[in-house]
């Protein structure tokens, strides 16, 4: 019995393989569709968004930092300037500021706080529609932030050492990635249909089928009247093709 189902498992995978290869000119063409569709929809029907940066230097001295304990604490600091710059007043005044058309809480979904290992630096990156206004939040919120972090902490507030630049290249969405994606998802789709259509294909095609589904063997077969007279046409063209040589 387990002979018997690896060979009829043996069959099934030959079929899937043969009817994959059969239509494999339309799985390419309908992935190359999703793929082109993918495209346009990237390109006419998703919003741009762009990302401009910021950086600040921590500090906790007026003079530049030399001791290993200053370094550590520094280090130690940006942990804590991560979380005021990311709190509900420094939001909202940077909303109230500039007039932007969204609360705080949208604001701050915008923003990221990145801290390089080791470094006692703050990146403030800011993503938006609109490279232009992008570039002004990111402004803001630093001065804003730097301005906060020295008030509330009575420390030395952090230093701008770079702003923020009208950003000419979209931050997402990825064309490239989108169509490959898109590609990739026809290729599965059409080649998934194809497999699930050849597995539930039980229709009787051959002999072999006959035995494979009903469990009977064939003791004689009725050749197709299509096929017999096609047979029959090419011996006659045959006959007179060896006539006319004579």
């Amino acid at each position: 019995m387990e002979n018997t189902r690896e060979d009829e498992l043996e069959i099934d995978l030959r079929e899937v393989f043969f009817a994959l290869k059969k239509r494999l000119l339309i799985i390419l063409a309908v992935g190359l569709l999703f793929g082109c569709a993918s495209c346009a929809y990237t390109k006419f029907f998703m919003e741009p968004v762009y990302t401009s940066s910021s950086t600040m230097l921590v500090l906790t001295k007026e003079t530049t930092l030399a001791s290993v304990a200053d370094l550590q604490l520094g280090s130690q600091l940006t942990k804590d300037y991560s979380v005021l710059i990311n709190s509900r007043p420094v939001m909202q005044e940077v909303v109230d500021n500039l007039g932007l058309d969204m609360d705080y809480k949208a604001l701050r979904a915008s923003v990221t706080v990145t801290n390089p290992e080791d470094t006692r630096i703050l990146q403030l990156s800011v993503t938006n529609s609109d490279p232009e206004t992008a570039k002004a939040i990111v402004d803001e919120l630093a001065s804003v932030s730097s301005q906060y972090i020295g008030d509330k902490m009575e420390v030395v507030p952090p230093k701008i050492i770079e702003e923020g630049e009208i950003p000419t290249v979209r931050t997402s969405p990825s064309m490239k990635k989108n169509a490959v994606l898109g590609i990739l998802a026809g290729l599965v789709l059409s080649a998934g249909i194809i497999v699930v259509m050849t597995v539930l294909d039980d229709t009787i095609k051959s002999e072999d089928d006959i035995t494979k589904y009903l469990g009977i063997s064939t003791l004689s077969s009725v050749p197709d009247r299509k096929d017999y007279i096609g047979k029959k046409n090419k011996r006659k063209n045959k006959r007179k093709a060896g006539k006319g040589r004579k």
